[in-house]
């Protein structure tokens, strides 16, 4: 048996109960501190840093009487955040002090901010650890910890695509808790994309469950879809890019002209991420930004919801742009006429779906967004 004192997130239940595989199961937790130690906030990341510091105390709790695979376990979700396990001495809330394990942080020299609280961590990013903690988990015993670590970006993106879908509005005409049966969900593919199936039931509209149905669906995270468009001069910007998904499907023709696009980093409004990528792709710097919707891609195949907008700016400020080249971007702009793009549209010559979807939402809000310019 081993006791293992927990500073950071891992502090929150329900997280741990994951991380052990111990739902429901009783867990004996100590409060307990740790001295000549502090806690903060590391800049731009969702975990905290440990660090060595005279005279302060590191507060939390002691998990008691682990047993191999709970530290397995343990173990093996740490790796991901670079954390390795060393004793030191520790003080129970009542008690005398004694030997614990503790997970430390290889690298030390992260930017620290202000000191960490759970409660604050657990209000941003506690229900998102939890949910990319039952897909790590999910891998235990199946891959090693570089592996984990190599896909860890890719599973917080589908963690938070999975809790922003969570918020939404349910279906007034059905309840979930019977009007769907899961009997198996299997994890077959996971990287910065993942494949996953389900055996499942659903409610039939003659009231009756259907049988018993494999299927499977692309996890991706969720997207924004920005067109820019210069009012005053009454054009548009768009970006073309080699696609591997339409050249792997057979079409001659993978490089695609599209709007400003990129995925939503966990923690990330959909707004701030139209802007962003509008400056990495595009060079530009948006004025406004107007709400086209809010879709799924592909309801039969993928669990995208991207974010639609059209970005008003001024085409006269624009920068280079291009794409970051360390996502393995490559990217030209061109800026065409209103009338050339909706021309592309009835001649067929676009392709990309989101583009056509902003282009006519563009028709039909043209002249407003002219008058007001």
């Amino acid at each position: 048996m081993s006791d293992v004192f927990i500073y950071g997130t891992l502090r929150h239940v329900p997280l741990l109960e994951t991380v052990l595989g111990r739902g429901g199961e009783p867990l004996e937790l100590i409060p307990a501190t740790l001295c000549d130690f502090s806690v903060h906030e590391v800049l731009g990341q969702s975990f905290p840093l440990i660090q060595g510091v005279p005279g302060a105390t590191a507060t939390g709790v002691l998990a008691r009487g682990l047993t191999k695979t709970d530290l397995a376990r343990l173990q093996f979700y740490e790796f991901a955040f670079g954390n390795d396990l060393r004793h030191v001495t520790v003080q129970p809330e009542h008690g005398q002090e004694i030997r614990a394990m503790v997970f430390m942080p290889a690298q030390v020299d992260l930017p620290a901010d202000r000191q960490w609280s759970l409660e604050r961590w657990v209000e941003k990013w506690g229900p998102v650890s939890q949910r990319a903690a039952v897909e790590v988990m999910d891998h235990f015993g199946k891959l090693n910890g570089d592996e984990i670590v190599r896909r860890f970006p890719g599973i917080r993106i589908r963690a938070a695509a999975w809790v922003a879908a969570q918020s939404r509005a349910g279906d007034p005409d059905h309840d979930l808790s019977r009007d769907v049966v899961v009997h198996a969900h299997h994890r077959r593919y996971s990287n910065f994309f993942a494949a996953e199936e389900m055996d499942l039931q659903y409610r039939r509209y003659d009231g009756h469950l259907s049988p018993v149905l494999n299927r499977g669906a692309q996890m991706l995270g969720p997207a924004v879809v920005v067109l820019p468009y210069d009012p005053v001069r009454d054009t548009v910007l768009l970006v073309e890019q080699f696609r591997t998904p339409v050249f792997m499907g057979g079409d001659p023709a993978p490089w695609v002209w599209e709007p400003v696009s990129g995925m939503i980093d966990p923690g990330e409004a959909p707004e701030m991420a139209a802007r962003r990528e509008t400056v990495e792709e595009a060079g530009l710097d948006l004025m406004r930004l107007e709400q086209v919707a809010g879709v799924y891609s592909s309801t039969g195949a993928s669990s995208e919801f991207v974010h639609m907008f059209v970005g008003l700016g001024d085409f006269e400020t624009r920068l280079q742009g291009g794409g970051l080249a360390e996502e393995g971007e490559d990217i030209r702009v061109e800026i065409v006429s209103y009338a050339d793009l909706m021309q592309g549209v009835d001649q067929g010559r676009y392709r990309d779906m989101p583009l056509v979807t902003c282009a006519l939402w563009l028709a039909r809000h043209r002249d407003r967004l002219r008058e007001a310019a």
